[in-house]
């Protein structure tokens, strides 16, 4: 005997204010039959239940599986929100008289029936909600759920999606429509976001007015292709000597901060960034997992400095959930790149991405992906690598601009061969490491010149700021290892004596406080003077104060050194003899 075949039934709901006439409801029901109707489904297997619902103020609604057609005054009062919305969003002058505008844009206005596609929450829980009833559904599209909240398709199964939060969870329920909106995660963007504090969605946190949006971009953006990029040759000065010296940073390169936590990563991202002061570079600080107090000082700093004006913030604090955690140095990276294709320079400073793995593990586990090394999912490495690869110099055919990104990854205990550091490392061009002992000894920037490298090298430097740092990295790796090897010997001879004073007051040399910055001139000056051992004879504690002195005597008795390395950024053998002899005359009245 053969087995009966399970009969189908598709539910159709049609909710209104007034009853239809059986005219009407024979046509609203050829409507659904013509739309509907295939092999599957016969016009006998369609089940149509009819619901009075004032709410809606006029018309009807049809509800036909997942699908909403909505034909209600309440609709169409929403649809003209939304326009108005849009209209709100634009950049309008102040003085322009708005009735004309919001006039002729109802006008224009067209009230259609919305054709919407329609969801239901399975799971919802920890910033994550399962969704059934979407087929179609792409990777990254944003949904919204009926209470308002909006979420990102992050996860697309066989029978479900898994939908990431951007706002609490606390209305939606099990069973809560949810609709597509057909549109990509991103962000608004624009000039008017200079100078302000955002959250990952592009929205304002500092309590200064709505921003003006002069376009709209993806969160998640296709790198530029090796055809469209140029190569490192142009300086990215952060106004760090140990920096700028020895590991050079260019602009469109990609440079590491990397060290345990409270050893100045975030200081020396700040200082590069107020050191763009008048140099037409555009900063843009993602703080990611941060207290929002450490944020708010920040801003702070940013201000006194007169550094926020070129600056953009975007903050996903502690207390924000785990998606807004995991999009913003995508948000961040977009709003850069609107930057770099209209031809600007453009820092950008992720701080950190060790919080960003965590944030986005914790989102892959509720997800249920299968965890792999210290339970991070295996496409973390992806994670980083989609995003950094977004910050190059671009041709001039695209724009000629760039982003110069410099990730912070938090290490424990010094590993640097742990998973997420590693992952970084290989990602990026080269990698500042700041290491705990040097800071507790008072070396600040605590830069471990044996294991910081920068993969551009010398291409990113001034010919001055190359000729002029000379040796200056081999001299402190052979002290360092000297000092090691000596500080249980008391019979050394003059030259080691001689090389050790030299390493010991290169050491002092390199410190320099937060938030004083040295310009390029100022750094050749110091490096001259360095390496032709001038200081040698000066106790170590007296060599920052005759290096601030000597800077000051050269601005005021020999400005015209300051300007030739300022415009020629070379550094000529007679200049070179200039500031030997400047040196030396001041050192000579030095007390």
């Amino acid at each position: 005997m053969a087995k009966k075949k399970k009969k189908k039934s598709f539910a159709v709901e049609l909710r209104y204010v007034t009853r239809p006439t059986d005219e009407q409801f024979n046509k609203i029901k050829e409507f659904v039959l013509n739309k509907y109707s295939d092999e599957e489904l016969l016009p006998e297997d369609f089940v149509f239940t009819l619901t009075e619902d004032k709410s809606l103020g006029g018309g009807f609604i049809i509800t036909a599986g997942n699908e909403i057609y909505d034909w209600s005054t309440k609709g169409r009062v929403r649809q003209l929100k939304n326009r108005i919305e849009q209209i709100e969003h634009t950049t309008i002058e102040a003085d322009t008289d708005i009735i004309p505008i919001l006039r002729s844009s109802v006008e224009e206005f067209k009230l259609a029936a919305s054709h919407r596609k329609v969801g239901r929450v399975s799971f919802v829980g920890d910033g994550i909600a399962n969704v059934v009833g979407f087929n179609h559904a792409r990777y990254g599209e944003i949904v919204l759920f009926e209470c308002g909240v909006k979420g990102m398709v992050l996860d697309v199964r066989r029978d479900d999606i898994g939908v990431i939060l951007f706002g609490r969870d606390t209305e939606i329920t099990e069973g809560s429509s949810v609709v597509r909106t057909m549109k990509n995660a991103g962000i608004p963007v624009g000039e008017g976001f200079l100078g302000r504090v955002v959250n990952a969605l592009g929205e304002p946190l500092d309590n200064e007015g709505i921003i003006k949006e002069e376009d709209y971009r993806p969160i998640e953006n296709e790198a530029p292709s090796i055809v469209d990029r140029k190569s490192v040759s142009v300086p990215m000065e952060t106004g760090i000597l140990a920096i700028d010296s020895m590991f050079p940073i260019g602009r469109g390169q990609r440079e590491l901060i990397i060290g345990d936590r409270q050893t100045g990563k975030t200081s020396l991202a700040l200082d590069a960034i107020i050191n763009q002061k008048d140099k037409d570079v555009i900063c843009i600080y993602v703080a990611i997992g941060q207290k929002a107090s450490t944020i708010a000082k920040l801003v702070g700093t940013l201000k006194n400095e007169n550094a926020l004006k070129y600056t953009i913030v975007v903050a996903a604090t502690a207390s924000d959930p785990a998606p807004l955690q995991y999009i913003a140095p995508y948000a961040g990276t977009s709003l850069a790149e609107y930057f770099m294709y209209k031809g600007k320079d453009v820092l950008i400073v992720y701080d950190d991405l060790s919080k960003h793995a965590v944030a986005y593990r914790a989102l892959s586990l509720l997800l249920e992906r299968s965890p792999g090394r210290e339970a991070y999912p295996g496409d973390v490495f992806y994670l980083h690598s989609r995003l950094l690869e977004r910050s190059a110099r671009v041709t001039e055919e695209l724009g000629g601009g760039s982003i110069t990104a410099l990730p912070i990854i938090e290490t424990q205990a010094g590993d640097v061969s742990a998973y997420i550091p590693t992952n970084v490392i290989s990602i990026t061009d080269g990698q500042i490491y700041l290491e705990s002992n040097l800071f507790f000894a008072g070396q600040r920037p605590a830069v471990n010149v044996g294991l910081s490298v920068s993969r551009v090298g010398g291409a990113a430097q001034t010919k001055a700021m190359k000729k002029a740092a000379g040796s200056i990295r081999i001299d402190l790796a052979q002290y360092r290892e000297m000092e090691v090897f000596t500080q249980f010997s008391s019979d050394l001879d003059d030259s080691t004596k001689a090389q050790l004073a030299h390493g010991k007051n290169l050491m002092e040399l390199l410190k320099q406080p937060l938030l004083n910055p040295l310009s390029m001139p100022e750094q050749v000056i110091t490096l001259v003077v360095a390496n032709e051992n001038i200081i040698n004879d000066i106790p170590s504690n007296k060599v920052k104060d005759f290096q601030g002195k000597l800077l000051m005597y050269i601005q005021g008795e020999h400005p015209e050194l300051i300007r030739d390395l300022q415009t020629g950024k070379t550094l000529t053998d007679e200049i070179k003899e200039q500031i030997i002899s400047a040196a030396r005359s001041f050192k000579g009245s030095y007390k």
